[in-house]
């Protein structure tokens, strides 16, 4: 059943179809708050009043088709705000992208899966990854922003556009610059392009 499908039934009182929604939302907004807010315990929390937003006010989405933008909105607000209430002044904290991270735990278990990683590759392979944390870092947050949605989320480009009302060409402006910006930083640490593609 479609998210919008859902809203529909939940709108008319079905509140297990909110449940639902929260369950099939419920990982990719943590990890998506965990990335942005490097902490744990803040991105429960913060994910928690995500979805006490969408209860109170998903009667006021006018176009159901648009949830998902919708709630990856208010997330990155929701992230914003937190952050300037601890006077941080960059968006984008990437320490939380750990081992612990699920996500990264299967792509590191396909990785090693259908490669047969020997001890110096998986070495290899945490060196590279701390590498391109910090080549995010010293990237400027509108570009990282761009490239944990698009890399790392998965989203269209229309949908971060819409997540972050600008337009398209902007953010595909902003994913080829950091994007370039980061392979620079890559190649001084003699890794190339095609690490900076393969890893992310």
């Amino acid at each position: 059943m479609t998210d919008a499908a859902l809203i529909a039934r939940y709108l008319k009182g079905d509140m297990n179809a909110f449940n639902t929604l929260i369950w099939r939302w419920e990982k990719p907004l943590y990890n998506f708050i965990l990335r942005i807010m490097g902490n744990r315990e803040i991105a429960k929390d913060l994910c928690q009043t995500v979805f006490i937003r969408m209860y109170k006010q998903l009667k006021t989405l006018n176009d159901h088709e648009r949830f998902s933008s919708w709630v990856y909105r208010i997330a990155l607000n929701l992230c914003k705000d937190e952050l300037k209430k601890k006077s941080r002044h960059r968006l984008l904290s990437l320490d939380a992208m750990t081992d612990e991270d699920p996500d990264r735990d299967q792509c590191k278990k396909q990785f090693t899966d259908e490669n047969a990683l020997t001890p110096e590759d998986l070495m290899h392979h945490k060196q590279v990854e701390r590498i391109i944390k910090t080549a995010l870092k010293q990237i400027p947050e509108e570009q990282r922003v761009v490239i944990v949605m698009k890399q790392y989320q998965g989203l269209k480009f229309t949908e971060i556009a819409d997540i972050l009302d600008e337009p398209i060409n902007t953010i595909k402006s902003r994913l080829y610059y950091g994007l370039r910006a980061m392979k620079k930083v890559l190649e001084e640490s003699n890794l190339g392009k095609e690490v900076l593609l393969n890893e992310m």
